[in-house]
This record gives C-alpha cells, sequence and structure tokens, in this order.
C-alpha cells in the first residue's frame, strides 16, 4: 500500500476579501475532487485572504499510479489562471516504511 500527497502553497489573483476567497477556492476544491478523485481540502492560511493552503491526498497499491495522480493535480493547479503556485510539497510513503 502507499499514501501520497501534495500540499500546495497557493497566491490568490484579485481577491480582497474572505468571502472572495471561498469563492476561488471552494471552487477549485471541488474541481479538484471531481477530475482526480482524490481527497482534497483546505489545510493552511484560513485566516489570510490572499493566501491558501490546500492538500490533496490518496491511497494506492501502486506507487506509479499515485505520482501519475499527483502529477496531474500539481499540473491542473499550477495552470489555473486566478493562482498563483508558490510552492508544492510532495511525500510518498509505503506501508513497509
Amino acid at each position: 500500500m502507499w499514501i501520497g500527497w501534495v500540499e500546495f502553497d497557493l497566491l490568490l489573483g484579485d481577491v480582497h476579501s474572505l468571502k472572495g476567497k471561498r469563492s476561488v477556492v471552494r471552487p477549485l476544491l471541488a474541481e479538484v475532487r471531481r477530475r482526480f478523485d482524490v481527497s482534497v481540502a483546505e489545510v493552511d492560511h484560513q485566516d489570510l485572504h490572499r493566501r491558501a493552503g490546500v492538500g490533496v491526498g490518496l491511497v494506492g497499491a501502486d506507487r506509479a499510479h499515485l505520482v501519475s495522480v499527483l502529477d496531474a493535480v500539481e499540473q491542473f493547479v499550477a495552470y489555473r489562471p486566478e493562482i498563483d503556485l508558490l510552492a508544492a510539497r510532495r511525500r510518498l510513503i509505503s506501508a513497509e516504511d
């Protein structure tokens, strides 16, 4: 069994309030969840209106599959026009670790 996750540090574009932040982050989370069938949540910077920390995780039997899915999620998030990807931290572990 393999467990993989990636954490994104995001800078949001033209956002001036926490309400505006929700209007950007919620659709992003829903689309990532729908497209890639992964667990996703806002995990950091909840009190800042122009920053967001988003975590994505999944479990699978094959390391290559996890790497492929996490690559696709990272590419999807990186190319969103309304956000700037500041950093992405990834981790993969196996049940034997």
